[in-house]
């Protein structure tokens, strides 16, 4: 199962002159993973990143209506403060989901790291958008890398992710 699941990780701010070429790459990642026999994808449900691969696994569902989209969210709660646009988005992308579970149901301190580690665990790609250390990306990354995962950054200018995937 592990040679069939990716998990997504990325940043929430995805720079506006970055956010075709960040697309086009990431649709061509998943092509390429589902050709290697990947069917189930993982993410977490955040703004930004995680928005952007749901919807492009959504969008290539149709073409490939065997992949499954998991969502692996925080919490319950996760969306409520967001702006309306946003809620709207999140809540079509959760109907759509094949499969939703929660790290847990209320918010509380670690559920995004509890999150993190589920995206992360039994997954053998994660493709991720990273572009800094540190933070919840930089964790997943590293966590599922230790796990054995197979690392493709969509940020081109990470050279220490980037010798560790492809782009």
């Amino acid at each position: 199962m592990k040679n069939q699941t990716c998990c997504f990780s990325g940043h929430r701010i995805i720079p506006q002159q970055d956010y075709e070429i960040i697309q086009k790459r990431l649709e061509s990642e998943i092509i390429n993973l589902i050709n290697q026999g990947v069917t189930e994808f993982r993410t977490g449900g955040a703004l930004g990143f995680d928005t952007m691969a749901a919807l492009a696994v959504l969008k290539l569902k149709k073409s490939f209506p065997h992949i499954r989209l998991i969502l692996v969210l925080p919490c319950w709660e996760q969306a409520d403060k967001w702006s309306v646009n946003d809620r709207e988005r999140y809540a079509i992308i959760r109907v759509q989901a094949d499969e939703v579970t929660y790290a847990s149901w209320l918010y509380c301190k670690g559920c995004m790291h509890k999150r993190n580690r589920r995206l992360a665990d039994d997954s053998g790609f994660c493709v991720c958008y990273l572009t800094k250390s540190g933070g919840g990306t930089s964790y997943t990354v590293d966590y599922a890398m230790q796990n054995g995962a197979r690392i493709i950054n969509v940020a081109s200018d990470i050279p220490a992710y980037n010798s560790a995937g492809r782009l």
